[in-house]
């Protein structure tokens, strides 16, 4: 279909494509409101009155787990949906398991309808955490990428906080009915939103390519440059030869393992049994600090560069973490709930520590190893291997998250432990953040994968 016609209220430089990043990141508020479902919900049901749906201990890991084993499933499936319906639709098509799985767990039975609609909303976040953040790359420019980049983290983070709020005055039953709404609404939008030109130019579609460009662009633009720049890079088709090529696999190689340290950060158990861990008032003050968070780190991005961002987030998690720790092994107030009653070597400075270093982790996370990770996989990964690759990201991503989650409830070292660990991780990111990751900022598509292909880096320099 042609891209959707001028509208007179649509005229500001700019607005169409802020308005198609916009429709595209309901599907991120949908997620980061799914991914935390568990949060609020599964202390109610540890005191429900109906006896089929009480939940164990191990029903709990599963209950938080399950979602991300969906989202490794959708993650894969994007690796064919990406390059077969494009960005556009692969977003669009997430809405439907996510609206029965809202069903399900609004009109839960017992513990099986619960699993089952986490299953299918994690399968939804899965395909949109690997279509929407190459779709919003590839309708935008250099300037303003990195800040609509951090969108999908604004909008997850966002999700989350609504989860919570609404937790607060509705049931879990109710909280289920409220997540169909923006799933709605992100259908709507989207069926008068273009497809990606990236895309458009790959399946031969040259003329509507062009015509998304000068929507988006507007039409005083030179978007017939940027459309032959595309034009020629897509062209280039990658054999079974050339992914034994630098170029094609130090990039792949980079993002998967972002997005693999990513999630031993440790950040989604912390994020899907929060309140199990914490009491409400903390919640709300980690939630409150990571919003915040992610919009500096959306405001400073196309400024400050993507590289920066990181080390930041890599020196302040740690901190976190070790605090958190600490903190964990003496702590029973009205902060922390008790875990398994076990804090063994009580010190006198836990309860300062526990709490002082709530806000580390906020910032920290949100303001690099959060947003920056998933804009960066959609900056690197090579053009033509782009909707493969980035779904095998999501896929590497969510199971190591499902790994972490599904045993976080279960072990038996209490908390301070796991945050140890999670410490060392955040730490060695910084190492990785120094010897292979580019900076991006500034440059094009085209241009990044330039930098690849030739390894020049007086050309990445020049375009700083």
């Amino acid at each position: 279909p042609a891209p959707p016609p001028s509208h007179p209220l649509i005229t500001h430089k700019g607005l169409r494509l802020f308005l198609a990043a916009f429709a595209a990141v309901l599907g991120n508020f949908n997620f980061g409101y799914a991914l935390v479902y568990t949060s609020p919900v599964i202390p109610a049901l540890e005191t429900s009155n109906i006896p089929a749906l009480k939940i164990t201990r191990v029903e709990e890991s599963w209950f938080g787990s399950v979602f991300t084993l969906g989202a490794a499933a959708g993650g894969l499936s994007a690796m064919l949906l990406n390059d077969r319906l494009g960005r556009k639709l692969s977003i669009m098509f997430s809405a439907v398991p996510s609206a029965v799985g809202y069903a399900f767990m609004g009109s839960a039975q017992g513990v099986w309808m619960l699993l089952l609609g986490r299953l299918l909303t994690g399968y939804a976040g899965g395909v949109t955490a690997a279509s929407i953040p190459v779709y919003i790359s590839e309708i935008s420019h250099p300037g303003v990428r990195g800040a609509l980049g951090s969108c999908p983290q604004i909008m997850a983070v966002l999700g989350s906080l609504v989860l919570y709020a609404l937790g607060l005055k509705l049931s879990w039953r109710w909280l289920a009915v409220a997540g169909e709404v923006p799933v709605l609404t992100m259908i709507i939008l989207l069926c008068f939103m273009p497809n990606s030109p990236r895309f458009l130019i790959s399946k031969g579609k040259d003329d509507e390519a062009v015509g998304v460009l000068r929507w988006l662009r507007g039409a005083n633009t030179d978007f017939r440059r940027e459309f032959e720049q595309i034009k020629e890079s897509v062209s280039r088709r990658i054999s079974c030869a050339e992914i034994k090529d630098p170029f094609i696999y130090k990039p792949i190689l980079i993002a998967v393992l972002m997005r693999f340290l990513q999630q031993l950060s440790g950040v989604t158990p912390i994020l899907v049994y929060l309140q199990s861990i914490f009491q409400s008032t903390a919640v709300i003050l980690v939630r409150g600090v990571r919003l915040a968070s992610v919009l500096i780190a959306a405001v400073s991005m196309d400024k400050a560069g993507r590289k920066i961002l990181l080390f930041v987030s890599g020196m302040s998690s740690p901190k976190f973490h070790s605090f958190l720790s600490q903190g964990a092994n003496s702590c029973h107030g009205s902060w922390v709930r008790d875990w398994q009653g076990t804090f063994p070597f009580p010190t006198p400075y836990g309860p300062l520590l526990f709490p002082s270093s709530l806000p580390f982790l906020p910032p920290g996370y949100a303001m690099g190893w959060g947003p920056i990770t998933w804009l960066l996989m959609s900056e690197i990964l090579p053009l033509k291997a782009r909707g493969v690759a980035s779904g095998l990201c999501v896929l590497v991503s969510w199971l190591t998250a499902f790994a972490l989650t599904r045993f976080f409830l279960l072990q038996d070292f209490g908390l301070e432990v796991p945050f140890l660990f999670f410490a060392v991780i955040c730490a060695g990111n910084l190492l990785f953040t120094g010897c292979c990751v580019p900076e991006t900022k500034g440059r094009s598509l085209e241009q990044i994968e330039s930098y690849f292909r030739t390894g020049r880096r007086s050309f990445m320099r020049n375009h700083i």
